[in-house]
C-alpha cells in the first residue's frame, strides 16, 4: 500500500491529534495504543513481504487526554470511580453507564473535530471515493495487546461506518467505551490505573468481507508452538469473534510449511449458522443473516488460501518475535475480500495466556473416574473444574450468578467478564476456540466448553456437574463432582537417559498436550485407534460402496463421506490427518507408525466390515498383519494406507514417520511386504524412508539375521511375542496366571533379538507395558543395550527415573 500521510517532522507526533498508520510503528504504544501500533508496524515492515493490512488513521492518546483535560471531565470521572468495588455487578453497571454518559455528552472540540474530518477525507480520497468511504473505526488503548493482558473487547469496535457524521460519533462511542463495565473490571483485575491509560481510535478501510475469521500462531490449548491454528466463518469477522457462530478451524505445522511444504494437518467443518454483513438498507451498521444450508457444509477456504494465512502467521510471529527479543505467538484476524479474493490482516496483538506459562513445570490432570455425560463441546485448555451449573441465558439476569457457579449460556461477549472470573467453568452453546469465551478463560486459567449445540437445555439448572478439558479435542460435561487428580513435575530435575524414552501414542487429539512429556519420540503411533474412532468404516466398504449388501451400514457411511464423492478419498484423508498431527507433534523426534493390526473379528465390527471379513476360529493367530498386505482380497485396502503415508511424508514433509510391519512372519512375507510398499509409492531408502518390524513372532529372533538384512529396524511387542512363546492366549482368564514377560524363555528371545540386530547395525526398542510395571525388567532391558523403550504416556516420568538408576547400576558395576 502506497503511503498515503503527509509528511511530518516526528518531533510533532506526540503533539498530532492524528497519526497514520504509516507513520506508526510498535513502539508507538503510548502514543496510538496496540492496535494502531501493530497495523502501522506490519504495513511499515511486512508489506513488503506480502502481507497485506488496509490503511487508515489513528486518534491519538494526546487527543484523548486534550479532550479530557480541555472538558475538565477527569475529576468527576475520577469521583466517579473512587471506592468502586467491581464485585458488585448492580454498582458497577450503574457507576460506568454515568461514566460514558459524561463523556458522550461533551462534544469534541473544534479542532479534534478538524483533524478527524480532514484525516477522514483524505482516507476516502485515496480509496476511489467521495465522502462515504466504509471505514472500522476500533478502540486502541494504551495499554492494550501487551504480552501479558490483551484487552480483547474491552472497548468498542464499529463496523462498516460510513460518512463523516458516522465516523465521528463512533470515535466519540470509543473515547466513553474506555468505562465500559467490563473495561473497568478487566483494568482493575489487572492492576492498571484508570487515568493512566488512554484511548486512541483506529479508522481504518473496511474489508468487503466475504469470509474472515482469526488466527493464533500457536496451538490455543496446549501451548503447542510449531502449529497455526486458522479460523473462518462467512461475512465479517465478528461472529468468529464473539463466538456467535462454530468456525472452521484448520491446523498447519510450521516447521515444514516454511520449507515449502504443504502441511495442513487439519480441516474441521464448523456449523456455521449465521453471518454478519453490511446492513445496507437498515438503520443499523450490520446485520447477522442466516447462512445457505449447501454453503454450511462447504469449508470456506481453499488449502492455497489457509496456507497463505498460515504464512503470513509465521512472518508476523517472527517479526514479532525479532522486535522484542523473545519468542511471542500471535493473536491475528484476518479478512478476505468477497468481490476480489483478496485476503487482508485486520489486527495482531501478541498471545496472553501459553506464552505467558512455565516451560520448566508440566501440570497435568487426569479423571479418576468418569460418569453420565451431559453435553460435549470443543475443549478450552486442559483443566477440570467442578460446580453447580447455573445457566443464565442474557446478559441482564448476571448479577444471579453466584462466584464458584459453572456457567452455562448461549454465548459470551466482554459484557459478561465480571462474571466469567467468577465461575469455576464456562460452557457455551456457540463459539470456537477462538470465541471470546474460550480466550477469556484460558485468560483467567479456568477451563471451558464451548460450542456444544444446546447445553443451556441438556444441563439441568442447579446440578452439580465437572467440566473436563483434559480428555483431549472434546471436552465433557459429565454429571455430579468426579474425583481427579493434578499432577506438578519440574522438567529440570527430570535425569537425562542414554536409552532413547518414546511414547505409545494412538489418539491424535492428545499428541500436542503429550508432545510436551520428556520424550525422544513416538515408538508406538497405532493406526487402529484412528481408523475406529476417526474412519469408523472398513476400507473396502468404501472401495466397494455401490456393492455393499447391508443397506443400514451403506446409508452410514453415506453420511460420514458425504464430502467426499470418491469414499476411498475419506479414508485417506482421515488417516493423513491422524497421522500427520502425531508426527509434527514430535517433529523431528522419530514417530513410528505401526501400520493397521487388526484381526478379522475386530475388521468386521467396522462399519460394513461383515462383508468383507472371514469367520476365523483363532482370530489372534489368523489373518492379521503382514499377510493382508499382499493378499489380493486387502491390496486395495492396505494401498490406502500407503498413500496416505506417503503425503504425510512427501506432501507435508514429516519426514520423521517410519512405518512399522506388524505380525511378519517369515523374511519371504516382509520382502512382499516391502514390495507392495514400493508399488504404492513408499520406497524403502527413497527420501529416507525406513520401515521397521514388530517383533512378536518367535520367528522374528530365530531368523533375525534374516530379517534385519529386510528390515530398518525392530521393535519388540513383548504381549505377543510372550504369549506365543510360552503358548498362552493372553485374553484367557484361565491360563492369564503364567502370562510373564520376565519368564526366562521370553527374557531369552528379547537377549536374542537385541544381540542379532547390534550386530546388523539395525535399532532395537520394545514398545509393551512390561518396563513401566517392572523395574527389573526395565534394568534387563537396559543391561541388553536397547535403544528405545516405548511407554504409555501415564508412566513415563515414573520410568525415565527407573532406566536412569539402571543406567547409573550398569556404569558404576562396569570395570574402569
Amino acid at each position: 500500500m502506497l503511503p498515503i500521510s503527509p509528511q511530518q517532522p516526528p518531533t510533532t507526533k506526540h503533539q498530532s491529534f492524528i497519526l497514520w498508520f504509516d507513520q506508526v510503528g510498535i513502539a508507538d504504544i503510548p502514543l496510538v495504543g496496540g492496535k494502531n501500533a501493530s497495523l502501522g508496524e506490519m504495513i511499515q515492515q511486512l508489506g513488503a513481504q506480502g502481507v497485506q493490512v488496509p490503511t487508515g488513521f489513528a486518534t491519538t492518546a494526546h487527543a484523548y487526554r486534550t479532550f479530557l483535560q480541555q472538558s475538565q471531565l477527569e475529576a468527576p470521572l475520577r469521583q466517579l470511580l473512587q471506592g468502586l468495588d467491581v464485585e458488585d455487578i448492580p454498582q458497577l453497571r450503574t457507576r460506568a453507564q454515568q461514566a460514558r454518559e459524561l463523556i458522550l455528552t461533551t462534544p469534541f472540540s473544534p479542532g479534534l473535530e478538524l483533524a478527524i474530518s480532514e484525516a477522514y477525507s483524505r482516507l476516502c480520497q485515496h480509496c476511489g471515493e467521495q465522502s462515504s468511504l466504509s471505514v472500522a473505526v476500533r478502540s486502541s488503548a494504551t495499554a492494550e495487546d501487551l504480552p501479558d493482558a490483551s484487552f480483547a473487547g474491552q472497548q468498542e469496535t464499529y463496523l462498516n461506518v460510513q460518512g463523516l457524521r458516522g465516523v465521528l460519533e463512533a470515535c466519540h462511542k470509543c473515547f466513553a467505551s474506555l468505562f465500559t463495565d467490563r473495561a473497568i473490571s478487566y483494568r482493575t483485575l489487572k492492576g492498571f490505573d484508570h487515568f493512566t491509560v488512554a484511548l486512541a481510535v483506529g479508522v481504518q478501510q473496511m474489508v468487503r468481507s466475504g469470509t474472515a475469521g482469526v488466527i493464533f500462531s500457536i496451538d490455543t490449548e496446549t501451548g503447542f508452538d510449531q502449529a497455526v491454528l486458522i479460523t473462518a466463518a462467512y461475512g465479517l469477522g465478528e461472529t468468529v469473534v464473539q463466538g456467535a457462530v462454530n468456525p472452521d478451524e484448520y491446523l498447519v505445522f510450521k516447521p515444514t510449511l516454511q520449507q515449502g511444504y504443504q502441511p495442513i494437518l487439519s480441516k474441521r467443518l464448523g456449523s456455521k449458522e449465521i453471518k454478519m454483513v453490511y446492513d445496507q438498507e437498515g438503520s443499523k451498521l450490520t446485520k447477522n443473516v442466516p447462512v445457505s444450508a449447501g454453503d454450511r457444509q462447504k469449508f470456506t477456504l481453499t488449502n492455497p488460501e489457509i496456507l497463505t494465512l498460515a504464512q503470513w502467521a509465521c512472518k508476523i510471529e517472527d517479526h514479532y518475535s525479532a522486535v522484542r527479543g523473545t519468542y511471542t505467538p500471535m493473536d491475528i484476524e484476518w479478512a478476505q475480500d468477497e468481490f476480489t479474493g483478496e485476503l487482508y490482516i485486520v489486527q495482531a496483538r501478541p498471545e496472553t495466556v501459553q506464552s505467558q506459562k512455565s516451560d520448566t513445570l508440566l501440570k497435568t490432570y487426569q479423571l479418576d473416574t468418569t460418569g453420565p455425560v451431559l453435553s460435549t463441546g470443543r475443549a478450552v485448555g486442559e483443566l477440570i473444574g467442578q460446580g453447580r451449573g447455573q445457566i443464565i441465558k442474557h446478559v441482564s439476569q448476571i448479577s444471579a450468578f453466584q462466584p464458584g457457579d459453572v456457567l452455562i449460556t448461549h454465548k459470551t461477549d466482554p459484557d459478561w467478564e465480571p462474571i466469567m472470573k467468577q465461575a469455576a467453568a464456562i460452557v457455551t452453546n456457540q463459539g470456537g476456540r477462538t470465541c471470546h469465551a474460550a480466550i477469556i478463560a484460558r485468560e483467567l486459567g479456568i477451563p471451558a466448553i464451548v460450542g456444544c449445540g444446546n447445553a443451556t437445555d441438556q444441563i439441568p439448572n442447579g446440578r452439580l456437574v465437572t467440566v473436563a478439558c483434559c480428555e483431549g479435542e472434546v471436552g465433557h460435561i459429565y454429571d455430579g463432582l468426579l474425583s481427579f487428580t493434578v499432577q506438578e513435575t519440574q522438567l529440570e530435575q527430570l535425569p537425562t537417559t542414554q536409552t532413547k524414552i518414546l511414547l505409545n501414542v494412538g489418539n491424535p487429539d492428545q499428541a500436542f498436550r503429550l508432545a510436551a512429556l520428556p520424550c525422544d519420540g513416538v515408538g508406538l503411533a497405532r493406526l487402529e485407534f484412528i481408523i475406529a474412532n476417526h474412519i469408523k468404516a472398513h476400507p473396502l466398504a468404501l472401495i466397494h460402496f455401490d456393492q455393499l449388501e447391508d443397506p443400514l451400514a451403506q446409508q452410514e457411511i453415506a453420511h460420514l463421506t458425504r464430502h467426499y464423492p470418491f469414499k476411498p478419498d475419506f479414508f485417506v484423508d482421515q488417516l493423513t490427518h491422524g497421522v500427520g498431527i502425531i508426527a509434527a507433534a514430535f517433529y523431528p523426534k522419530p514417530v513410528i507408525v505401526r501400520l493397521s493390526d487388526f484381526k478379522s473379528n475386530e475388521y468386521a465390527n467396522l462399519l460394513g466390515g461383515q462383508q468383507f471379513e472371514p469367520q476365523e476360529e483363532n482370530p489372534m493367530l489368523g489373518w492379521r498383519g503382514a499377510s493382508r498386505y499382499y493378499d489380493d482380497t486387502f491390496r486395495e485396502a492396505f494401498g490406502l494406507e500407503c498413500k496416505a503415508l506417503k503425503i504425510v511424508r512427501d506432501e507435508m514433509g514429516l519426514t520423521n514417520v517410519i512405518p512399522m510391519v506388524p505380525f511378519c512372519r517369515t523374511p519371504e512375507e516382509g520382502r512382499k511386504v516391502i514390495a507392495e510398499m514400493a508399488n504404492a509409492g513408499l520406497v524403502q531408502g527413497e527420501n529416507g524412508l525406513q520401515v521397521y518390524v514388530m517383533c512378536e513372532v518367535p520367528s522374528n529372533v530365530i531368523l533375525a539375521d534374516q530379517f534385519s538384512q529386510i528390515f530398518d529396524g525392530f521393535s519388540i511387542g513383548s504381549n505377543d511375542l510372550t504369549q506365543l512363546a510360552l503358548g498362552i492366549d493372553r485374553d484367557s482368564a484361565l491360563v492369564a496366571h503364567l502370562f510373564d514377560e520376565r519368564h526366562e524363555g521370553v527374557q531369552s528371545l528379547i537377549r536374542q533379538v537385541i544381540d542379532q540386530a547390534k550386530r546388523h547395525h539395525c535399532k532395537v526398542g520394545i514398545c509393551g507395558q512390561a518396563p513401566s510395571d517392572y523395574p527389573e525388567f526395565a534394568h534387563f532391558l537396559v543391561e541388553q543395550g536397547i535403544d528405545s523403550i516405548s511407554l504409555n504416556p501415564d508412566s513415563v516420568l515414573k520410568t525415565r527415573f527407573t532406566i536412569a538408576q539402571a543406567e547409573t547400576h550398569l556404569s558404576s558395576s562396569q570395570p574402569s
